[in-house]
């Protein structure tokens, strides 16, 4: 098997990065779901599933489906580690548009809302926003709390102004492209380095309420990743201080 297999569609309009871990359970259903409502809005897309570090079938699934659907293509980081999976996906998504997935989520709606603002030139990035005011967090109460805590230490931490940075997000590829290499923090907290940082250099990041029905419970328990978390949190208050607001 290639362990890599790219998109067999002409450059695309969408770049749909997932990045996914152990999902044999769930990744041909929410992939097939997603292409097919996709196609069914008749947007020009591809889908890319950056695996990092699967134990299970996700790869042999991952290849099946690039050969059933010319729009999906997949690629192996060589570690499970969601940030740096995502940067690769980013990096090598050829869209005017790119929007950052969750595997669990396949949230099209998402998609639309955002892709209106982003084609209208009313943002540069638009976040699916799990805790602000009209969202719909149907996630267990500890995860939830955890999401509200997280954001506040943010807030302390860098000043960032939002309410969430994890999850569903959609952005032009151009102005976030030179941030994305800006970027120093992987796992968990990339995403939250890429948000923090898009809004440090001034580009235009819209919050839109989201309703959130997970597929199935976190791949990685919550507590084992909170040291791992804080870690980074120290090291990208460390990159952002120490950027000026780059």
């Amino acid at each position: 098997m290639s362990p890599v297999a790219a998109p067999r569609v002409p450059a695309p309009e969408i770049s749909v990065v997932i990045p996914v871990y152990n999902e044999q359970a769930i990744l041909r259903e929410s992939v097939v779901g997603l292409c097919e409502a996709m196609r069914g809005r008749g947007w020009g897309f591809e889908v890319l599933l950056a695996e990092n570090g699967s134990k299970d079938d996700t790869v042999v699934i991952a290849d099946a489906l690039a050969g059933e659907y010319p729009e999906v293509g997949w690629f192996s980081h060589p570690e499970p580690n969601y940030g740096g999976a995502l940067r690769a996906g980013i990096r090598r998504a050829r869209g005017r548009f790119v929007v950052c997935e969750e595997i669990d989520l396949c949230d099209v709606e998402f998609h639309g809302r955002a892709l209106e603002l982003l084609r209208a030139g009313s943002a540069d990035m638009v976040i699916g926003s799990k805790a602000m005011r009209g969202a719909r967090d149907t996630r267990p109460l500890g995860r939830r709390v955890a999401t509200r805590m997280y954001n506040g230490l943010l807030r302390i931490a860098v000043g960032f102004p939002g309410t969430d940075t994890h999850g569903l997000k959609a952005f032009a590829r151009a102005p976030v492209a030179p941030i994305v290499d800006a970027c120093v923090v992987e796992h968990d907290v990339f995403a939250s380095e890429l948000v923090v940082r898009a809004h440090r250099g001034g580009l235009r990041v819209l919050e839109i309420p989201v309703e959130i029905r997970e597929k199935r419970a976190p791949s990685i328990h919550l507590l084992r990743r909170v040291p791992r978390v804080l870690r980074h949190v120290v090291r990208l208050v460390g990159a952002v201080h120490g950027s000026h607001g780059a």
